[in-house]
């Protein structure tokens, strides 16, 4: 080998560089959460279990959740387990937090926006979802109905009957806009099921029988309509607020 050889050889091939335990742990999270195995709202398992799972000590395994909570991916608790949070920023979904607390127009225009995405999302459920994907679905309203049947509160399997809709669209980022759409809606939305609760399950069991017949246009419809409903909920609930106000300032 003469020496020009040498030279070539030696830009060619790089050192080999030892990466940090801490980095392997974050590199493997943060790429479940990237291809949607966990989803916005899911609990990691139990640090004892971690690791287990990644052979580490406690402090390694603690650098990498912190690594991960600083970059976004996680919100870590004393008392909870830590959970995989929205991929979108706090700095859009605070500012929006505080006007919907203050103005009842923004209410209603993130409910218009909430209408324009959800409907997109049933039919793209309607033509992507599997059989998984069906079956949470309908589980979602079994678990709504058992919750009716013991006038119990239902606000929860909503929201889940609707995060489970993003998530059959198979597209990772309207699962995490969902998830902080609802966040923020959280409130607005537990006011609808003060009444009419026995209509929304009907409504939520046409959305679903129009996806599992792979009807995009007709779940985008049923959407559509359960959407409209919810909102004159929330525009009859806003209006009976406002006439409160406006008598107590008499």
């Amino acid at each position: 080998m003469d020496k020009q050889e040498y030279v070539m050889e030696e830009q060619v091939f790089q050192a080999i560089k030892q990466k940090k335990i801490s980095s392997q742990i974050v590199d493997q999270i943060k790429n479940l959460i990237t291809n949607g195995q966990l989803k916005p709202g899911d609990s990691l398992p139990p640090e004892r279990e971690l690791m287990k799972v990644f052979n580490v000590s406690r402090p390694t395994l603690r650098e990498a959740l912190n690594m991960l909570s600083t970059m976004g991916f996680v919100q870590m608790s004393q008392r909870q387990r830590t959970k995989v949070k929205s991929l979108m920023p706090g700095s859009v979904t605070e500012p929006l937090r505080r006007l919907l607390k203050e103005d009842i127009k923004t209410s209603l225009e993130l409910v218009e926006s909430r209408t324009i995405i959800e409907t997109a999302n049933a039919q793209m459920a309607a033509e992507r979802a599997t059989k998984k994907d069906i079956l949470r679905l309908e589980k979602s309203i079994e678990l709504m109905h058992r919750n009716i049947e013991k006038n119990s509160n239902v606000s929860e399997e909503d929201v889940q009957f609707h995060l489970a809709v993003a998530e059959a669209t198979h597209n990772k980022i309207q699962t995490h806009l969902m998830f902080s759409l609802y966040d923020l809606l959280k409130e607005k939305v537990e006011l609808c099921y003060h009444g009419g609760i026995s209509d929304i399950l009907g409504q939520h069991s046409k959305i679903v029988e129009a996806i599992k017949n792979k009807d995009g246009g007709l779940a985008r419809r049923r959407m559509e309509e359960h959407l409209a409903y919810v909102e004159l909920q929330i525009n009859q609930l806003n209006g009976g607020k406002e006439q409160e106000k406006r008598e107590g300032m008499i």
